[in-house]
């Protein structure tokens, strides 16, 4: 299993990580947005499929999700450096799935009058909060702190960011001619 990892385990940016997050939110937020306007059906639905998708998945999928997968990184233990176990996996997952589907409740309750549904993405805040303030090479969560989990960079992946980057150079230099 840790066949993948690189040697002297690269490093990954809070940003790199924030964006295979949003990835992963996203495709599990937009099936859940398809039970219609209840809030708890909603929520339940979206944890349960967070769970299946980033803990199931992750362990068959040598510790990538498909936001992890399409960014180039991996989830490793950080005792062993391997793919976590079933039960370090959950104790991550199931905060983080609670934090985001507070999160992606207070987002969708933004049309409503009521601005206080902002304070449900506090404790998302306040979990990947941990990770700015982290001096050590490898910044955790609070999620990762106590699961003992650490994000790695991957030689397996799809190279998204690298791409987008690419085209994006590519657009800047025909809209300079």
């Amino acid at each position: 299993m840790s066949s993948d990892l690189v040697p002297l385990l690269p490093k990954v940016s809070l940003e790199r990580r924030a964006g295979a997050f949003c990835i992963d939110a996203i495709a599990v937020w937009l099936p859940s947005l398809l039970l219609g306007t209840n809030p708890i059906a909603q929520t339940i639905f979206f944890v349960l499929l967070w769970l299946i998708m980033r803990v199931a998945i992750v362990r068959k999928n040598q510790g990538q999700s498909l936001g992890r997968w399409a960014l180039d990184m991996k989830i490793a233990d950080t005792r062993f450096q391997r793919t976590p176990g079933f039960q370090e996996l959950c104790k991550r997952e199931a905060l983080l799935g609670i934090c985001a589907a507070l999160a992606f409740a207070g987002v969708g309750g933004l049309t409503s009058t009521n601005a206080a549904v902002l304070l449900l993405m506090l404790p998302l805040a306040i979990d990947c909060s941990v990770a700015f303030t982290d001096s050590d090479r490898f910044p955790q969560a609070f999620h990762d702190r106590l699961s003992g989990t650490m994000i790695v960079g991957a030689r397996r992946g799809y190279s998204l960011d690298i791409k987008v980057r690419r085209l994006l150079d590519q657009v800047q230099s025909n809209v300079r001619r």
